[in-house]
């Protein structure tokens, strides 16, 4: 693929950050300790080294492109989400699309039964690691008692062209058994994200902190209104969606699920300290598929158990930021 957009003006005042949930990135192998198995070279999906190839290189070409059309470039950092691993991630920043953008990760495995992880990918000449962990969620299935588990939420604290920020990285619990009879998994995800804030908060009163992920809940869910409210943050995401447009579809409904979160500190015009300056789904042509009853979806990689090749099931969303 080569780049879809040319002469571009490359805005050395702002950067991008963006999430991605890449629809069950999975290498072919199979891995004993987890549920991965519809994702191997034996598996009914039929899942082969040219289709895994392919996946990275579509992957690879929507994120490097992400806030290219305002910024001129790459974005600095990206959340990810269905992540199988850390060979995964590293055989994606290895692809020839993003070779130039001098990314390097941050993985942790979680205790996850499908083996499915959130990451961070940042350009290392942009951001500098200065710590990262991550938190676990205690849940209890309200069916039988038995602790249940679900992805960790991801810290990582660094400097972005030397000021100081902490994003944290979330991909919460499905609405596979129903969208009530999950909600308290959401909200003790949602909880320990404050707990996080707290934390951060409780060492610097001023943090600047970004909060990214696929929620599995819209801006107007009680999860996500509670983190806000609760933190003093602030949802540029919430006047986006609309009926025609959001990151997933899902019964030819469009919902907002996955969202970037700020601290209201980003709203301040302070000089030669980043600001927000807007954010938004990142949901080209190229992105969705260009016929047929799903017209104008996302392309995604399986449409159930059938190969369709596409990029993924979501839409990236991204912020950018402004000195």
């Amino acid at each position: 693929m080569t780049d879809y957009m040319e002469d571009i003006l490359v805005r050395h005042d702002m950067q991008t950050m963006a999430f991605y949930n890449c629809e069950n990135l999975f290498d072919v192998y199979d891995d004993k300790r987890t549920n991965d198995n519809d994702y191997t070279l034996n598996s009914s999906r039929k899942w082969t080294p040219q289709r895994y190839e392919n996946k990275l290189r579509k992957l690879s070409f929507a994120i490097s492109n992400i806030g290219k059309k305002e910024t001129g470039k790459h974005p600095a950092l990206v959340g990810l989400a269905e992540v199988e691993n850390a060979k995964v991630v590293k055989d994606l920043i290895s692809q020839a699309n993003l070779e130039d953008c001098n990314y390097n990760y941050i993985h942790y495995n979680s205790l996850d039964k499908r083996g499915i992880d959130v990451a961070l990918i940042y350009d290392r000449t942009i951001f500098k690691v200065t710590h990262s962990e991550t938190f676990s969620i205690d849940l209890v299935n309200v069916l039988d008692g038995n602790l249940d588990v679900t992805r960790d939420i991801l810290l990582v604290s660094g400097l972005l062209d030397g000021e100081k920020m902490h994003v944290i990285v979330n991909h919460w619990s499905s609405r596979r058994e129903g969208e009530k009879e999950t909600e308290h998994k959401r909200m003790a995800s949602s909880n320990k994200v404050s707990e996080i804030i707290r934390f951060l908060r409780a060492e610097d009163a001023d943090a600047k902190i970004i909060i990214m992920g696929d929620f599995n809940d819209e801006p107007f869910s009680e999860s996500i209104i509670t983190l806000i409210g609760t933190n003093q943050l602030h949802n540029p995401m919430k006047t986006i969606r609309s009926f025609s447009r959001g990151s997933t579809i899902h019964d030819r409904k469009w919902n907002l699920f996955d969202q970037i979160i700020i601290s209201i500190n980003f709203l301040k015009s302070t000089e030669n300290q980043f600001e927000f300056f807007k954010a938004d789904i990142f949901d080209d042509a190229f992105l969705k598929t260009f016929r047929g009853r799903y017209k104008g979806t996302p392309f995604r990689t399986y449409a159930g158990k059938k190969y369709t090749g596409g990029y993924s099931d979501h839409f990236p969303v991204y912020a950018i930021f402004k000195k």
